[in-house]
């Protein structure tokens, strides 16, 4: 028989409860601060569900009516400086973190509401209900609420993808040398989503200090907690990272506050992360103002059961038989804070006169004005006044014949060396002289704390830096070894990162850059291989850096590390071993955003092309003996194409021949096509002409891969069929 020994996880796993002592021994000052606090909550949250019924809130009306206790309960114990983030259920948080920002010192539940409460409701409830004076300007409405002065790091649509983000943010706390953390507030949905479980691994791993906050209100819109997972307990989750969990009756506020108190010491202590579960309950549906029986999928004897537990209840009892409020204060309370949303409703509605009688609607000077629509996708580079930019033919300093790939290196650390704020990270960037390309040679070496080796979890440590990067203190470079890879972190990618400033009402600054290569040619096959250029360049809020040249890739870094949005640089294998112009010791140029470069001049054809095609371009270009400009892009985001160069070559040669490399089906060359044919249409003497490779990804055969990529020979057939369309020989 074989021998057997029983195992026990490293780090603890509590349940706790309050007792009747601590009830009795609890703070006064605290347990008004937690009655007003909810009281505050559900009266918000009622009048949102009031409007809802009129029709008044475009889209869901996620209440957290039932949840109070955990929210106040985990948040009263916070400072100013900490900071949260949440889901799509965030009214709760986001008004408890946002009221313990203007009342630090607590609240008392005698005491009249000051003008920075009512402001607080009426702002939080015009963002739900879509108006300009919202904190995210109406655009967020009540899934996107964001206060960053407050510490309200912004709620989240997407299930469990705000959690990568809040690991930003207590990256930089941990970094900055503070105390401050970050709690993270989730549902029993997001518990088993990838991206949640890939950051309390990296949280544990890096001793962050980040609170994994679990609200279990035991159903994910219908589906049952225990049908989703064999393990209900879900703090359980922590165990398998080495994380210490808590898990607690959030029905009691009291209980989550002493729970949450001793996940805060050890996660101020510098311990790293913690698990706080709580048990609610959730009075209404998924969404708007009817209870879930309504739709099957609870009994009405469930949902009095759990309002018989109801947090406001308990405190209030608790209070009344300590005699610390008496029935007609908390009356009074109750009171006062529905005449406060009654107040805010009405500075934002008047009566409807074409509805039936008492009907309201949206005053109509409050919407935004739809000129706002797309302001605020990206920064407008403000940031980058004053820097020096210089070109190769106008630089005043050293030139040689360099390695692409030493340049790439020297850059960055010459950028790190004068800016303590960037942060460079991704898997075995800190190993291997420099990662699987030498892209980070000698960084760990200088700079050991911002050298970043990460677990291989693209949604969690991209997240992370979308996280540092809406934080603001830091600056993260993070490298995807393979573009393909951005698929595995897309929603990090595209729903969190590239939406974040707009999202938010277009200041959140998003200073990240995500570095990539394309390794067509190496025999790396399907899934690493692709050019990621005409999926970013579809993808609002992104901007795309493609250097061909080591002198370009200097100056054009150091732009993107200067601009305050998130930017994509692309580089490829094939230009990693070429060598070229570049500076020998001045690495402190730059390039301007939206300006390309002619590679060669000619009257007969207009080829645009980036990267490593621009070689390609050249070569074909000589071979077919073709007089032709060859526009290298070098900047490929909508909003930074030099529509200038463009135009000047299309009305000189009325013939154009878009060029590159990767598969047709995520051509970047295909909404370029449409935009150049859309706006020159008059002056082209036949459709815009393409060079793409083929429909498949390549394969790992040498022959198949070299088959499905374009190259000289692709180019040179592209230049014969744009000329032979246009009627020459």
């Amino acid at each position: 028989m074989p021998e057997r020994t029983a195992l026990s996880p490293a780090a603890d796993w509590v349940e706790l409860r309050a007792t009747d002592a601590d009830w009795a021994g609890a703070d006064p000052a605290l347990l008004g601060t937690l009655l007003s606090h909810m009281i505050l909550i559900r009266g918000f949250e009622e009048a949102v569900l009031e409007l809802a019924a009129e029709g008044l809130v475009h889209g869901p009306a996620h209440s957290s009516i039932g949840q109070e206790g955990g929210a106040a309960g985990s948040i009263v114990a916070l400072n100013g400086a900490d900071q949260v983030n949440g889901s799509h259920r965030g009214h709760h948080q986001f008004l408890s973190k946002a009221l313990g920002f203007v009342m630090p010192g607590g609240i008392d539940p005698r005491a009249p509401f000051p003008a920075e409460v009512q402001t607080l409701l009426q702002r939080t409830l015009a963002e739900i209900l879509g108006l300009a004076q919202g904190f995210c300007k109406g655009r967020g409405g009540s899934m996107h609420l964001q206060w960053t002065e407050a510490g309200a790091l912004g709620t989240n649509a997407i299930v469990g993808g705000g959690v990568p983000l809040a690991a930003g943010s207590a990256w930089a706390n941990r970094h900055a040398a503070t105390d401050a953390v970050a709690v993270t507030y989730f549902g029993d949905g997001a518990v088993n989503i990838g991206s949640v479980l890939e950051t309390m691994n990296l949280a544990a791993a890096w001793k962050l200090p980040l609170c994994f906050f679990i609200e279990n209100n035991r159903y994910a819109v219908s589906t049952t907690v225990e049908e989703a997972t064999a393990e209900p307990r879900l703090s359980a989750r922590g165990l398998g990272f080495n994380i210490p969990s808590w898990k607690v009756d959030g029905m009691d506020p009291l209980a989550v506050h002493l729970a949450m108190q001793e996940a805060l010491q050890h996660m101020r202590a510098g311990n790293g992360p913690a698990i706080v579960e709580a048990d609610v309950y959730r009075f209404f549906h998924q969404n708007g103002p009817f209870p879930g029986s309504a739709f099957g999928y609870r009994s009405k004897e469930e949902e009095k059961e759990w309002r018989a537990r109801d947090p406001i209840e308990l405190t209030a009892r608790h209070m009344i038989e300590r005699g610390l409020l008496a029935d007609h204060e908390i009356d009074a309370l109750r009171q006062r804070v529905r005449d406060a949303m009654q107040a805010a409703i009405a500075e934002l509605t008047e009566r409807d006169p074409a509805g039936k009688a008492g009907s309201r609607r949206i005053r109509a000077e409050l919407w935004p004005d739809p000129s706002f629509r797309d302001v605020g996708i990206r920064s407008d580079l403000k940031e980058l006044a004053g820097l020096r930019f210089s070109d190769e033919s106008d630089f005043p300093g050293k030139l040689d014949t360099r390695k692409f790939i030493d340049v790439v290196a020297d850059v960055m650390s010459r950028r790190m060396e004068q800016d303590s704020s960037i942060v460079v990270m991704g898997e075995d960037v800190h190993r291997l002289k420099g990662g699987t390309s030498g892209a980070t040679r000698g960084l760990r070496d200088r700079f050991p704390e911002r050298v970043l080796g990460t677990p291989i979890s693209e949604n969690a440590f991209v997240g992370l830096g979308g996280g540092m990067a809406l934080d603001g203190r830091y600056k993260p470079v993070v490298e995807f070894m393979y573009p393909d890879f951005m698929w595995v972190a897309a929603d990090q990618v595209f729903n969190q990162i590239g939406k974040a400033r707009h999202m938010f009402g277009g200041e959140s600054d998003v200073p990240l850059i995500l570095r990539t290569k394309v390794a067509m040619g190496s025999g790396y096959g399907s899934q690493h291989s692709m050019d990621p250029a005409g999926i970013f360049a579809t993808n609002p809020g992104w901007r795309i850096v493609a250097p061909s040249t080591p002198f370009d890739y200097v100056g054009l870094m150091n732009t993107a590390l200067a601009c305050k949005d998130p930017v994509l640089v692309i580089e490829h294998v094939d230009l990693y071993t070429s060598s070229g112009i570049a500076p020998v010791d001045d690495f402190d140029y730059h390039l301007p955003v939206g300006k390309a470069v002619l590679r060669r001049t000619g009257n007969d054809l207009t080829v645009i092309t980036y990267l490593s095609m621009v070689k390609h371009s050249l070569e074909a270009i000589a071979q077919a003996n073709v007089d032709a400009d060859v526009i290298d892009l070098r900047w490929l985001d909508r909003a930074s194409l030099d529509w200038e160069t463009i135009e000047a070559s299309v009305k000189k040669t009325n013939n154009v021949l878009i060029v590159e490399q990767g598969a047709r089906g995520t051509s970047y060359g295909g909404w370029l096509a449409d935009e150049i044919q859309r706006r020159y249409f008059d002056w082209l003497d036949q459709p815009v002409q393409r060079v793409t490779g083929a429909e498949a990804a390549p394969s790992i055969s040498k022959v198949l891969e070299r088959a499905a990529a374009a190259r000289t020979e692709e180019v040179v057939e592209g230049v014969r069929l744009a000329m032979e369309g246009q009627g020459a020989a």
